[in-house]
């Protein structure tokens, strides 16, 4: 499987006009943000600016690590609410 899917929420799923999408494995953070922003226009790519990520359900801050093929990234905008 040399693929990754991306699953948005909340303000990155109305930014991105689709829940999920499967992109080729490889991909490093910075190149996966680029790549998104490039399909999907300005503004998922300024929800992406302060989202975190989760890969396979941890927190993913190594933005020049590649993803794993067969990962699952979480993509979360900053969530509002008290």
């Amino acid at each position: 499987m040399n693929v990754i899917t991306i699953r948005y929420y909340a303000g990155a799923r109305a930014a991105a006009g689709v829940g999920e999408e499967r992109l080729p494995a490889g991909l490093d953070l910075t190149q996966l943000v680029k790549e998104l922003s490039t399909a999907h226009g300005d503004r998922l790519g300024r929800v992406l600016l302060s989202a975190s990520f989760l890969v396979d359900g941890l927190a993913w801050h190594d933005r020049r690590a590649p993803i794993p093929s067969g990962a699952t990234v979480d993509v979360l905008p900053p969530f509002a609410g008290g």
